[in-house]
């Protein structure tokens, strides 16, 4: 059985886990784990996310 977790052979990215880590803490509780791990590995972030955290994302 395959495990939805981290991808094993990969590491989070470092940059992304600093933003999430210089998060305030109210934002930082409000992340679910699914949503964290989408964003620390460049996967497509759920909707869910983006609006947590559409006062600090800037589009490209």
């Amino acid at each position: 059985m395959e495990n939805s977790k981290a991808p094993h052979n990969k590491k989070p990215d470092p940059e992304r886990m600093a933003i999430l880590r210089s998060l305030p803490i109210e934002i930082k509780q409000q992340i679910s784990g699914e949503e964290a791990e989408a964003f620390l590995y460049k996967k497509e972030l759920p909707d869910s996310l983006l609006e947590k955290l559409k006062g600090y994302l800037v589009e490209d």
